[in-house]
């Protein structure tokens, strides 16, 4: 059965969720690639906490809470962009490295006890994956590795940390976070909501792989003719270096818990990352990654990559919205899960069991 409408509508429970599983294992933050020089930074807001995820001088990626250590002010309000060989409290001028150490903090080397190695940003967990940058809030978190599990070998031939950004598209979706993870996972409504990737795949070839604590997900080959997810199902770049035939013939679609929708194809990549808000608003921030052998062609085209996942996502996001509004009304009770829908049930017992929270 479908979750309470609780476990959707709750502010009580949302905010359950974002402790034990938002605050609790390692986020999806961006992309190394995107850090490409010292001082580059984004910055990741969730969970009550707000994070600078920065190049240090030395070219290690690290991440630091976005606080002041004198009186708590935000230090900084843009989402990404370079600091300059510092980071600087706009409000009484407390001045950090780029790797967080206190490097001045005007009117305080008189006052007794006062030491600058005493208050540096604190820090926040950081690791890579493949040119995947995570983070993690907690205070002594288990490693990345572990959480990833086979993750690492299933995908390595894909090469994820050669491949560069080229688009972006942030959507700011009307629902429940876990929907959008439940409707990513299930093809079933594809023929009704989804006629052009419809024409892709078939909608009940799913070939899923067993769910584990970590992700679910699975891969679907195209139908006869079809090459990649493009408007037309053509390919017109270069197939990634490293892939087989099996490789080049499907999409893997994985949901890495809790916020990285990861979808490979022959030629490209595709990725969400989940960024919740409140029970009923989530920001979803898409990006296509090319090979830069690609993007560096001076006739390069990657039109018809975007164009073709905007549009199924925002077909996505509008069939979202309105689930939440029909689990928000007051004539929603659980309903029964099909057997093709497993998955959705087996993220609802990972909730479940990361929040210790009871249908």
């Amino acid at each position: 059965m479908t979750l309470p409408a609780t476990a959707y509508t709750d502010a009580a429970w949302f905010r359950r969720e974002m402790e034990t599983v938002f605050a609790g294992m390692w986020l999806a933050a961006g992309r190394a690639g995107d850090l490409d020089h010292p001082g580059a930074f984004v910055r990741r807001d969730v969970a009550g906490a707000s994070v600078l995820v920065v190049r240090d001088a030395d070219g290690t990626i690290q991440a630091h809470h976005n606080v002041c250590r004198h009186r708590g002010t935000r230090i900084c309000t843009g989402e990404y962009g370079t600091f300059h060989g510092s980071i600087q409290c706009p409000y009484h001028a407390w001045t950090y490295g780029l790797d967080g150490r206190l490097l001045a903090a005007p009117q305080m080397d008189e006052v007794q006890g006062f030491a600058r190695e005493d208050y540096p940003l604190r820090r926040v967990a950081c690791d890579t994956w493949d040119g995947h940058v995570f983070i993690n809030l907690s205070a002594a978190p288990s490693p990345l590795a572990a959480q990833l599990a086979d993750l690492p070998a299933r995908f390595a031939p894909w090469r994820m940390q050669d491949l560069r950004r080229a688009h972006r598209v942030e959507y700011d979706v009307a629902a429940n976070w876990k929907l959008v993870v439940q409707n990513y996972n299930e093809c079933l409504h594809c023929p009704v909501i989804h006629p052009l990737l419809n024409r892709m795949h078939h909608y009940l070839g799913a070939e899923n792989v067993p769910t584990t604590e970590s992700y679910c997900g699975g891969a679907m080959l195209f139908r006869d003719g079809v090459e990649t997810l493009s408007t037309d199902g053509r390919r017109r770049r270069d197939v990634l270096p490293g892939l087989g035939a099996r490789e080049r013939a499907l999409v893997n679609y994985f949901a890495i818990y809790p916020n990285l929708l990861l979808t490979l194809h022959p030629d490209y990549m595709m990725t969400i990352t989940i960024w919740p808000e409140d029970c009923g608003r989530t920001k979803l921030v898409a990006e296509w990654h090319f090979h830069p052998d690609e993007l560096a062609k001076p006739d390069v085209v990657i039109e018809d990559a975007v164009e073709f996942w905007d549009r199924t996502n925002r077909e996505d996001w509008a069939i979202s919205e309105q689930s939440y509004l029909g689990i928000r009304s007051r004539g929603y009770v659980p309903g029964p899960y099909s057997d093709r829908e497993r998955q959705l049930w087996e993220f609802d017992r990972f909730v479940l069991s990361r929040t210790g929270l009871t249908a």
